[in-house]
């Protein structure tokens, strides 16, 4: 069975074609800065075949995705004839009001994405925007949503419950609900066949959108985002854990609710802090030139990273395994370097070389002798994705 597996985030789109249940990647593609006139595509098909091009109008979705298309496309190729041959296509969609787990995406279920837009505004956005392309492209297959709440619900009551009226949690589900929800359960499914169990570890995406989760023997037990994605940790546009009475004392300075959430939602994080870019890569950049706002946003990122760290630390009563993944964990040398030299007092001792050197693959970079073990594992959310959406209803 084909099926083509997509992962839209905040900004970029990553896709998959796998065959199925062989688990044999046919192809794999890429879209960063989606939004920009400086857009960059990467695409990997049979063979040594590999694309590479950057400075690309991509202003929605839509033309992220028929990039990829395209190629799959290509009669030069031989993946795919024909759309029609895609009989599933599964999304790592990250929230939809009573829903959780593993849906097809009815109406009803988009409905309930519809109703979180408020909630999600980043991601259900994009998601929508991608599955209604493909309800358009590929009506005869089946579209399956494989939603990122699901492995945050063994989250205990005491770091699920908000303090705010009882009533509002039973009326409304107010809670804490927890997203990227398939890399933090590829760390924990990868810890477990690499060492038997998780023991206690913790996992930090780290990305255009990042959040830490805590593991105990496999189960989440806390995590940095909320009921939104807007908590935790600054990402690249969205601010992170702030005071809620920012948001009524700007009103009074004369900023509208609308104008409050766009600098929260789109202007904050690194981009509002640096002045720079929402972009890592980016601010580093401009950080060794000695933008020292862009220093600042650097130092911000780590701090915040290390204060959820320590804080599931202490939750877990100790730790066994740190990990780094997503896009600034797998490649961020310097991001890693910082925030394990704040926790040399917790066990977590880094080998510099192995840090600097860590090219693909699962690797530890600590220590031999480190009390914690730290490791960099890519993200692999697109095969979870395909293997629940090749199993949906089988």
């Amino acid at each position: 069975m084909k099926i083509l597996v997509c992962n839209a985030g905040s900004t970029s789109l990553k896709f998959k074609l796998f065959d199925m249940p062989e688990e044999l990647v046919l192809a794999e593609g890429k879209v960063e800065r989606v939004g920009t006139d400086s857009a960059i595509f990467h695409y990997s098909g049979p063979g040594d075949y590999r694309i590479f091009q950057e400075g690309l109008s991509v202003p929605t979705y839509t033309e992220g995705i028929q990039l990829f298309l395209d190629q799959i496309l290509d009669p030069d190729r031989g993946l795919l004839s024909d759309l029609a041959e895609l009989e599933r296509i599964g999304f790592k969609t990250v929230l939809s009001r009573d829903h959780y787990g593993i849906h097809e995406l009815t109406p009803e279920v988009l409905q309930g994405m519809e109703d979180y837009m408020v909630v999600a505004p980043a991601h259900n956005k994009p998601y929508l925007e991608a599955i209604r392309q493909f309800q358009k492209l590929t009506p005869d297959a089946m579209l399956v949503g494989a939603f990122e709440t699901a492995f945050h619900q063994t989250i205990p009551p005491e770091r699920r419950i908000y303090g705010i009226p009882w009533e509002w949690y039973e009326k409304y589900g107010i809670q804490r609900l927890g997203y990227h929800g398939a890399s933090h359960s590829y760390v924990a499914e990868t810890l477990t066949e690499l060492y038997g169990s998780t023991g206690k570890a913790i996992s930090c995406h780290l990305g255009g959108s990042g959040s830490l989760c805590a593991i105990n023997d496999g189960k989440s037990v806390d995590t940095s985002f909320g009921i939104s994605l807007q908590v935790g940790v600054i990402q690249s546009n969205r601010c992170g854990d702030i005071d809620p009475f920012i948001v009524p004392f700007l009103q009074k300075e004369g900023l509208s609710l609308d104008e409050v959430l766009d600098g929260l939602t789109k202007k904050g994080g690194l981009l509002g802090i640096s002045g720079v870019s929402n972009d890592m890569r980016d601010v580093q950049e401009a950080a060794d030139a000695g933008n020292e706002r862009a220093k600042l946003a650097i130092d911000i990122f780590c701090n915040g990273i290390v204060r959820h760290i320590g804080a599931y630390f202490a939750e877990l009563g100790g730790l066994d395994h740190l990990v780094f993944t997503g896009g600034i964990g797998e490649h961020g040398i310097r991001i890693r370097e910082a925030v394990c030299n704040q926790l040399r007092h917790m066990g977590v001792w880094l080998d510099p070389v192995r840090n600097e050197n860590c090219d693909g693959g699962n690797v530890v970079i600590s220590q031999e002798d480190s009390p914690v073990m730290v490791h960099v594992i890519p993200a692999n959310e697109e095969l979870g994705v395909a293997r629940k959406t090749y199993s949906y209803s089988l």
